[in-house]
């Protein structure tokens, strides 16, 4: 599909090409009737026209986190608000669990007072997704939950990577029976954790066990304790336990003192994401440190570039992530 020029929208609509102009920059002196007009052509063309060259940016920016802001997800809305203000640009914020149920993608084309958007996690479908690039629409996934298309931008961690690093350290550490409390299993993240785990135990001739593998719908802390108490309590236990994330891992913790069980003694416990939480618990936790505030930046670095009609070349970016070893893990206690 061609880009649809400035030129094309105005020959579809019998228009100049300054009154387009001032309808894709949002100006106010333009009749409503007129507005319509221009942004029902550029849907039907199948691209968003681009500006002008020169023309300053006027429109907004729609950030879409359909969650609580946490620990995590406000770590990374408050970078992407802070770098979105260095670039002269407003946020749109779509925060909250109710945005799950709000259908939002299809309308943000029509939106003239909408630039571009980034999509925290989103639960829409791959599907819908694809829809809003076909539009040619300007977006970009952060922390993508479903495996996107090379053509649609998306920024993330390096699940994988994290996650075999975290596992060999526990081989290393003579840790073979190893429970794995996962996230839910249509995220990517969780599937990409998951294949890390395992590969760092295949480098040491060991099998993942069906039986010390347990998926949860949402990675919270309550999950996190429910599962660890069932891994715990099972007749040949693990000798760690790791979780998707630093939450499930607290969860974890508390199991463990419950069932008199000391950490890293008889179990040792580590999670993902290196949030404050990991600091304040003891002992303190040992994780994989995800980039989050940086992720939030690049993700506006690129749907800056997209903006400004940059040839990206690298479209799915994943920053590094870094192991992080602290007290709750230890050497595996002998059989």
């Amino acid at each position: 599909m061609t880009r649809a020029t400035v030129r094309d929208v105005a020959k579809a609509t019998g228009l100049s090409i300054a009154t387009v102009s001032r309808v894709l920059n949002g100006q106010a002196n333009v009749a409503r009737h007129t507005r319509e007009l221009v942004l029902r052509a550029v849907d039907e063309l199948g691209a968003q026209a681009p500006r002008p060259r020169g023309a300053k940016p006027v429109g907004s920016i729609h950030v879409r986190c359909p969650y609580l802001l946490d620990d995590y997800f406000g770590l990374i809305v408050s970078s992407v608000a802070e770098t979105l203000a260095l670039h002269g640009r407003q946020v749109l914020l779509d925060a909250g669990t109710s945005g799950q149920r709000t259908t939002v993608l299809p309308g943000l084309p029509s939106r003239s007072d909408v630039d571009g958007a980034l999509l925290i996690l989103p639960p829409e479908p791959a599907e819908e997704l694809v829809r809003l690039r076909d539009r040619r629409f300007p977006f970009v996934v952060v922390d993508p939950r479903t495996e996107l298309p090379r053509d649609v931008a998306s920024v993330s961690a390096a699940h994988f990577a994290g996650a075999r690093r975290l596992m060999a350290h526990l081989v290393e550490l003579g840790h073979r029976r190893i429970g794995i409390i996962g996230g839910p299993s249509d995220w990517l993240a969780a599937d990409g954790r998951l294949a890390g785990y395992a590969a760092a135990l295949s480098d040491v001739g060991v099998l993942p066990s069906a039986e010390l593998l347990r998926h949860v719908d949402e990675p919270t802390t309550a999950h996190g304790h429910r599962v660890a108490r069932e891994l715990l309590g099972l007749p040949d236990r693990p000798t760690a336990l790791v979780a998707f994330n630093d939450k499930m891992a607290v969860g974890a913790l508390r199991a463990a003192r419950e069932l008199g069980l000391s950490v890293p003694g008889d179990v040792s416990v580590a999670g993902f994401d290196d949030l404050d939480l990991s600091r304040a618990t003891r002992p303190e936790l040992t994780t994989v440190r995800q980039p989050l505030q940086e992720m939030g930046r690049m993700a506006v670095t690129l749907l800056m570039r997209l903006l400004e009609r940059h040839e990206l070349e690298a479209l799915h970016v994943e920053l590094a992530t870094e192991l992080v070893v602290r007290e709750s893990t230890g050497p595996a206690r002998p059989a």
